[in-house]
Parts: structure tokens; sequence; C-alpha cells
């Protein structure tokens, strides 16, 4: 998720965008309130889920295909905001101490991430399960959650000065495993779909790397240049796991495969040669006289395709999903544009542009197909202001829980009813006919 808070090009109209953790829907949100949209059909329509009039937003977290949204606004950057999109409510809101930089949601847990701490939420009722204090100073936010259940694991920096990775059991609340991915500080994390690969880039841009989340052993190494060095804004597993998207402030895009078909042949042959691969036997044997540096650059992977964009500068979220049964590169950029590309089957062709919208052009005109489109604002809808509901204590824990949450509920679910239940679940489908 990109934070948008303290940026000038919020003041400038940019939009907020944001894909949920399946890659089935987008959220848009621009000064004017946000929108849902379904990507069901984007290589043809967007088709929009819902919208509404609300505050200028800077975060908003969709979980799954639910009709649950977590939203922080920027009148009120402290306060979260757990609302039932569909039934046009809000189910609670949570104030913190500091401005609110990153929310993360999968079916098991919620992350709010404050800039030296991370309060990790139990999504069934909201309360405070666990709290990491004192975490290095973390300005932008960064932080990752797994989108499994099975493998319910949260990363963060763990230093300031270098890229280390602290990886986090969400579930049993306990550290996992610190990985030493960087000799610069982190740029941006990633988890694959199950949990068990993350990816990471520094603040140099040029390598990223995919470690194991459960034992931290590296896996790939990936070059994404060798001239610049840039700011990697986003990072992303395709839904399928055979690939990795990243995107910079630059123009270029870049998708990477992920053989690990070639890993494991590799490994079963072990010091076997054949015939075939005597260019293979040749890089090896001259790179063993070498410096270190030199045959890094020899065993990096390379850019599987890539896509080069209009202009540089622009903030863009990527992603690569399944799109009626077609490979898709989906590019959600800040300046209010959803691109849809085909991915080739051949490493070094061109990924083809399928579609151009305009999110601030569906945003005023798309036809609602459900049937949600309200002016109703999140908040105070539904006969929920918030502040009322009596005050629930918000446990607190982990390290440094001393008691004194910089939490306060004001709207807290102790027991939460039937269609909030379904809803974390995914079993409550947005419809009309259960509006």
């Amino acid at each position: 998720m990109m934070s948008l808070l303290g940026r000038t090009d919020v003041d400038a109209g940019e939009v907020f965008v944001n894909f949920n953790q399946n890659i089935t829907s987008l959220a848009v949100a621009t000064s004017g309130g946000y929108s849902l949209y379904s990507l069901g059909s984007v290589d043809s329509t967007l088709d929009k889920i819902y919208h509404t009039k609300s505050d200028e937003l800077f975060l908003i977290e969709r979980l799954f295909e639910s009709s649950l949204v977590a939203i922080v606004s920027q009148r009120a950057p402290r306060k979260l905001k757990v609302c039932h999109f569909k039934k046009q409510s809000e189910i609670c809101n949570y104030s913190y101490a500091n401005t609110i930089l990153a929310v993360k949601l999968n079916r098991e847990r919620l992350i709010v991430c404050l800039e030296e701490s991370l309060y990790i939420h139990n999504i069934q009722d909201m309360k405070v399960v666990h709290t990491i204090r004192d975490t290095p100073c973390n300005p932008q936010g960064l932080c990752a959650l797994s989108s499994s259940s099975e493998h319910c694991y949260l990363a963060y920096p763990g230093s300031v000065t270098a890229g280390e990775v602290q990886i986090f059991d969400a579930i049993n609340l306990h550290a996992k495993t610190m990985i030493p991915a960087h000799d610069t500080p982190l740029a941006a994390l990633a988890f694959s779909p199950s949990g068990t690969e993350i990816a990471t880039a520094s603040e140099r841009g040029t390598v990223i790397r995919v470690f194991s989340s459960q034992d931290g052993s590296r896996l790939f190494e990936l070059r994404r240049g060798l001239k610049r060095c840039v700011s990697i804004v986003s990072l992303s597993f395709s839904t399928c796991a055979e690939y990795l998207v990243s995107s910079s402030n630059t123009e270029t895009v870049h998708i990477f495969r992920l053989d690990r078909s070639a890993t494991e042949t590799a490994e079963g042959h072990g010091s076997k040669q054949s015939s075939d691969d005597w260019m293979g036997f040749l890089s090896k044997t001259v790179t063993s006289y070498l410096p270190t540096q030199v045959t890094d650059v020899f065993s990096q992977g390379r850019a599987f395709a890539s896509v080069t964009l209009p202009e540089a500068g622009v903030r863009r979220m990527c992603a690569i999903t399944t799109i009626q049964k077609q490979l898709r590169l989906l590019i959600a950029s800040q300046d209010g544009y959803l691109y849809v590309y085909s991915i080739p089957t051949v490493e070094g062709a061109e990924c083809q542009l399928i579609k151009r919208h305009d999110l601030r052009l569906e945003d005023h005109y798309a036809m609602d197909i459900k049937g949600l489109n309200s002016g109703v604002s999140i908040g105070g809808a539904a006969g929920v202001p918030p502040s009322s509901a009596g005050a629930a204590g918000a446990g607190t824990g982990g390290s440094g829980g001393d008691g004194k949450s910089a939490v306060s509920v004001t709207g807290g679910v102790d027991k939460p009813s039937s269609s909030y239940a379904s809803a974390v679940k995914g079993d409550d489908p947005v419809g009309p006919s259960s509006a």
C-alpha cells in the first residue's frame, strides 16, 4: 500500500490507488471520495462496485472480496475506521497516539503501522492482541503482511542503517527470523501469496532479492539495472507466484520470472555436467577468477519483460493476475490511470497494451453494476456516529506491553454481529440482494 501522507502531490490532486490482497478489486480515492472497482473484466471495462463521498483519504484497504474496508483520512490521520461499505456503516474506529502510516489486512489480522510501533489486531473482534514497540524509525510506514492465514507473517525493517528484515509470526505472536537482506536500508517488501517467500529491495534499488520467510535462506537475486540507483515504489508477486513485478520512480516497470524448476534441477543434478550446458560450465570457470562483486552480477537474474510508460516520477502500484484465464499486468498510477498489459510467453518480448482506463473519468461516469452508488459519508452512516457506542478496553501485549495502550476504542466489536463475521470470512458477497 502507498501512503500519500506528507507528500505535495496530494494537494496537487493526485489519486490514491491500491489493489486488494488477491488482485480482484481496485480502490481509488480522490479528494471527493473513494470508489471500489471489480477487475474481472478489466480487459474491456472497469466495473464499479461502490462509490461514496467522504473526507479525502490517504489510506484504504479492502479485505479480499468482502464488504470490509479500513480507511484513514487526511483530516484525522491518527484514526482508523473499519467500515462495512455495503451496509454503509462504521463498525468501529480506533485512535492512536501518532499518525497511521500503513494498514494491512488478512482474514486473521489487521496491522496498524506507526513510525516507531506496530499494532496487531485480531480481525474477528478488532481487539489489540500484540504491540511491537520501539521499532527502528520507519517514517514511510514500510511493512508487509502475508495474505495467507496459514503462514500469517508480518515483515518490517529491523534497522535504519542496513536492509534488515524482521519476520514476525502474527498468529503465534513471536519473532520468527531476521534476514540481512541488503547493505542499505529497505525500500520495499512483499510476501508471496502463500506467505512462504518475501521479496525485498533496498534504497539503492538495483537488486531485488527473494528469501524464504521461514528460514531466511536466499532463493533468488534479480538485477533491476546497473547504471543508476532508483527508488523502488512497488513490489508484487503474481497471484500464481511465478512472476515478480517492480515499479520505481523511473518510467520502466520490470517483470521477473521466478524459475523454481531450474533451481530444483540444478540442485538435483549436483555436480553432473551435460554437454548441453557447457556455456554454464564456462561461465562458472571464468567467474571463479573474478571478484565477488563481478560474479554476483553474472549470477543475478535479469528482467523477463518490461514496460516503458509515458513519464518518470509517477508513483505506480503493479500487480500480475489472471483475468479470464489470461495472465495480465495491471499498473495503477497515481496520475489517475489503470494500464492493462498482456505478458509475453517468450523472454525479452514486449508486453502489449490492451487497455488504458482513465480512473478520474471512470470515477465520475462508470456505471455502478451493483446498484450501490451512494452519497452517504462513511463514519456517520446508518446512525452510527464516530463518538457513539460504549468504549471497550483494548488489550495490549508483546514487547513493551505495559498496559498503557496508545489505542482508544470508540466503537468496539466485542460481540461481532453475524454480518461482520460473514464479511470477514468472505461469505458476504457484494450485491443488491443483501444490501
